[in-house]
């Protein structure tokens, strides 16, 4: 570990000249995307790329430049947004991007206000994200920026919300099909994870009707068979795709069909289908595409695919981070702890930055397997080399006490978990349950009572949840759980479930 010594807080990055490296991709998007020209401007990028504490706020740097006498420009700011999107620093984005008009009065553009309503919603929450809205003049109301409400509903299974902002689009892209479709494709999303068919096939035919659709229309049709185990509609419409001329085969169309196979235990199709979806990896999608095969080859056994789709990884230049996630993912799927290990070591006498995310699999790993000694040695070994650990380390850890029935030590990690995540962050809803649920039989009420206060300054859930929770915790609301009494506004991504026992839906990059 002491081999690790580069920024221990550009945590979804690797190297830095690769970040460097990436000013100078020149991609086909509009010139408000292009990469800043100018040396100085690049300096400050490298400013801001270093600056990956979120806890250290980026406009501490773009003040500190623009003291220097120095200047930035829209283009460069858009640009730093872009990028820092791309690595997930989300906070960090949304603070470049008040800085743009707080402190250089630019004027912003319908693209930049959806970014940020984009970056509101997912950096303080869906409140927040709507008050925004609510402050935006009628007439910068454009296609852009409600498509982006609609994002943040949809990201946040607000169906009715979702349903209005959606006629408003449509009035909005009346003559735009081709940006109509997108927003179709939100709802078809939408619908297909709340689980509403009815809704999903009645859109769907509309789609039809309309004639809009797309790749991306078709892959959420056949993940929506992939969801209800329908594998006879799959099947014919994948055959349907094989043989139309107007539609081009991907590697992700095949995974997706994997997927489904898998889901119904199908497992030799399913291998024939990731088969057919490696032939067609090729261009800038290949590392996704393998990242994504990792996975896939460990939820149906393959063992032997996944060390040699691990081998084509490595082959491609500059390792990334997400890779090693991706690996560490599938080797926890296989239980190959002594895999894991080994891979473990390359990784930290490698050149890659540190990335809490790698121990945290690690951790989720032990824990899965029962070693919890492993897991809590890994965790002293890396606070004795100086590295942060996150919210995220400390849930798995009470994860894996909570396994072991440890509940005491679970309670003090959850508690921990929470006191250092960031606003919005939620800890495991079993795990917080169980430890709410170990209190209340103590009869620690004021311990219990203590937890929930957190949770709802942190924004894990709603004051009307932890209502109900103090109330339960109180013994006013009999013949109920902990955990169903968080379910109203509690969920979570599949990737924040701690070993994985929510697998995703439709097959995609770590």
């Amino acid at each position: 570990m002491t081999n690790l010594i580069r920024s221990k807080w550009n945590l979804y990055t690797t190297t830095l000249p690769r970040l460097y490296a990436a000013l100078f991709h020149n991609s086909s998007s509009s010139a408000a995307a292009a990469p800043p020209t100018q040396t100085t401007s690049d300096s400050l990028f490298l400013r801001i790329s270093r600056a990956g504490d979120p806890n250290i706020p980026v406009t501490s740097v773009l003040n500190q430049w623009i003291q220097e006498g120095r200047d930035v420009v829209h283009s460069d700011l858009k640009f730093f947004i872009k990028q820092l999107r791309s690595y997930r620093r989300f906070s960090h984005a949304l603070q470049v991007s008040e800085w743009m008009s707080n402190e250089r009065n630019l004027h912003l553009y319908s693209g930049d206000i959806a970014i940020r309503l984009d970056l509101i919603a997912k950096v303080r929450g869906l409140d927040q994200a709507e008050k925004y809205f609510d402050s935006i003049s009628d007439a910068s109301r454009d296609f852009k920026v409600y498509s982006a409400l609609l994002n943040c509903y949809a990201q946040h299974n607000s169906v009715e919300k979702a349903e209005a902002i959606m006629e408003k689009i449509k009035e909005e892209a009346s003559k735009q099909v081709t940006d109509l479709v997108v927003s179709y494709n939100v709802m078809l999303k939408l619908y297909a994870r709340v689980g509403d068919q009815e809704k999903f096939d009645s859109l769907k035919q509309e789609m039809i009707a309309k004639n809009i659709r797309d790749i991306f229309t078709l892959r959420s049709w056949l993940n929506a068979y992939v969801t209800t185990n329908d594998i006879d509609g799959m099947e014919k419409l994948l055959m349907q795709m094989e043989v139309d001329p107007h539609v081009t085969m991907d590697w992700l169309t095949y995974s997706i069909a994997a997927n489904g196979y898998n889901k119904a235990g199908q497992f030799e199709k399913s291998h024939v289908m990731l088969k057919k979806s490696e032939q067609l990896v090729k261009g800038k999608m290949r590392r996704n595409a393998y990242e994504s095969l990792l996975t896939m080859y460990a939820a149906i056994g393959k063992k032997d695919d996944v060390y040699r789709v691990w081998t084509l990884c490595k082959r491609l230049s500059n390792s990334r981070n997400s890779s090693y996630v991706c690996m560490f993912t599938a080797l926890s799927k296989l239980n190959d702890i002594v895999g894991a290990e080994k891979i473990l070591e390359e990784w930290e006498s490698g050149n890659t930055c540190f990335d809490i995310r790698i121990p945290n699999v690690m951790i989720s790993a032990y824990c899965k397997n029962d070693l919890l000694e492993k897991a809590e040695a890994y965790v002293e070994r890396l606070l004795k080399g100086g590295y942060e650990l996150n919210a995220s380390t400390w849930d798995r850890l009470a994860h894996g006490y909570c396994k072991c029935n440890d509940m005491d030590n679970a309670v003090q990690k959850i508690k921990k978990a929470i006191s250092v995540g960031p606003q919005g962050w939620k800890p495991y809803q079993s795990t917080l349950a169980d430890c709410i649920e170990h209190l209340k039989e103590k009869g620690n009420l004021e311990f219990a009572l203590e937890i929930l206060q957190m949770c709802m300054e942190r924004g894990c859930f709603s004051a009307a949840t932890y209502g109900r929770l103090s109330s339960y915790v109180r013994g006013e609301i009999p013949e109920t759980n902990a955990c169903d009494l968080m379910k109203g506004d509690y969920y979570l991504k599949a990737e924040e479930v701690p070993d994985g026992e929510k697998e995703r839906e439709i097959p995609v990059s770590c």
